[in-house]
């Protein structure tokens, strides 16, 4: 069943809700068929979370005063995506990059990721960005099912390195915000 969120910038006092989430998330997708690859306090970091409410870049989900989605919302990209064949020609400060974005599993299916994103676009498109960016673990269906309900187009797959899982295979995605 479709829920509503209202989503807002974290604050600090988030900050203890937003790392329960966190942890939910990664110990039950942990063994789940479309892992994220995801360790608890590896990534996402603690430091990584406290550094982007700071920041002003963490957002939260909210429904029925607790928070059941978060994500980071800013312009830095992994290593590896200077070397993607992205579709839209932009600057560092012209676009986007959604990082960790994620919905307690019990909310799954409801309709909190698609309106996270979304609201990324909205942000986004505020700012006069290109487009946004991301990344997804291969194989995480559920993920590259919401992004491109949303818009998102495929990019290519690549080897990036990130400390939680070293080097895997990712699947891009970029929206460009001149289409919408």
């Amino acid at each position: 069943m479709p829920i509503t969120l209202q989503i807002r910038k974290a604050a600090p006092e988030d900050y203890p809700q937003v790392r329960e989430l966190y942890y939910q998330i990664t110990d039950e997708m942990e063994h789940s068929e479309f892992s994220l690859g995801w360790v608890r306090d590896v990534y996402p970091s603690q430091e990584f979370l406290q550094e982007s409410i700071q920041n002003g870049e963490l957002y939260i989900g909210m429904f029925e005063n607790r928070v059941v989605s978060a994500m980071v919302i800013n312009h830095e990209g992994n290593d590896s995506y200077q070397n993607a064949h992205w579709r839209v020609c932009a600057k560092k400060e012209e676009i986007v990059v959604i990082h960790a974005l994620g919905v307690l599993p019990s909310c799954s299916g409801a309709g909190c990721a698609k309106q996270m994103a979304r609201y990324a676009v909205d942000l986004a498109r505020k700012e006069a960005m290109k487009a946004i960016r991301l990344d997804v673990l291969r194989g995480n269906l559920p993920a590259v099912k919401s992004y491109t309900k949303v818009g998102f187009a495929y990019v290519e797959t690549i080897a990036m390195f990130y400390e939680d899982i070293g080097w895997t295979d990712f699947d891009l995605f970029e929206l460009d915000l001149k289409k919408i």
